[in-house]
């Protein structure tokens, strides 16, 4: 951090950060656990392609994440590719089509095919599944926007088409997949739903502190020290927006509390 900076240009040190560490992780890793963390670090490749779409539509947007070992789509897409160009190149690996040239469709189907990759990475299949069910609730029943056929498709063997052919979101919650299930227990309304995305963080953690003083000679521990990175950076990242905010610690506090399971009668607002 330096004098001047401002809460976004913070945060987005953060996340360079992190993804610094998780390339390093990766060299150090056997071709399997780099396929392994490739699929947990998803969400890099989703924000670049994010802000290639920013891009063409004129606005301004941050450098890319370079991804390194860490990258699906090769060669990496350029900041002038048309939304045209970025469904061909995610159709041509293992993102798959999204289905349609939105930003809509590919923002969804991403995050689809994201917890599905990393569902099959066996310690993350419970933050996987719940945290689909989290973006899914988030999207449907706060923003107002229904699933894409694609992302309904691809969504379906984590969360159950029950779940998400559901017209309400008491019906959503309650026919859940059991992976995903627990990402929701003892949500009321739509409104809770950040003390639920709180408290998946939570699990998150906990569940990356259990990895990492996993015996053996596998991938547990590799998997518990990026998701431990993600945590950490999640809670830095909220306390910069807490304190950029000016409302004093009180939203932060409700969050930490919710992530460690703490009844909490504040919001993060």
């Amino acid at each position: 951090m330096r004098a001047g900076q401002d809460a976004q240009s913070v945060q987005e040190a953060v996340s360079r950060t992190t993804l610094w560490h998780l390339r390093i992780l990766a060299g150090w890793l056997p071709r399997d656990g780099v396929e392994q963390l490739r699929a947990i670090a998803g969400w890099f490749e989703i924000r670049n392609v994010e802000r290639t779409l920013r891009h063409g539509r004129g606005h301004d947007a941050p450098a890319p994440f370079r991804l390194g070992s860490l990258a699906v789509v090769r060669p990496p897409l350029s900041a002038t590719f048309t939304v045209e160009q970025v469904r061909a190149a995610l159709a041509s690996s293992a993102w798959g089509d999204p289905g349609a040239a939105t930003a809509r469709a590919i923002g969804q189907s991403m995050r689809a095919t994201w917890a599905v990759r990393a569902a099959a990475v066996p310690p993350a299949e419970p933050w996987a599944a719940g945290g689909l069910a989290l973006m899914v609730a988030r999207e449907r029943w706060l923003n107002g926007r229904p699933l894409t056929e694609a992302a309904h498709s691809r969504a379906a063997g984590l969360l159950g088409r029950r779940a998400l052919d559901a017209a309400s979101f008491a019906g959503f919650v309650a026919a859940l997949a059991a992976p995903a299930a627990w990402a929701l227990a003892d949500v009321p309304a739509p409104d809770a739903l950040w003390r639920a995305e709180a408290g998946w963080w939570g699990r998150v953690g906990r569940d990356a502190h259990g990895l990492l003083r996993a015996a053996g000679f596998d991938g547990r521990p590799a998997i518990g020290a990026a998701a431990a990175l993600a945590v950490d950076a999640w809670r830095v990242r909220a306390a910069v927006a807490t304190a950029a905010d000016g409302a004093g610690t009180g939203p932060y506090d409700a969050m930490m509390d919710a992530a460690a399971g703490v009844a909490s009668s504040g919001g993060p607002g």
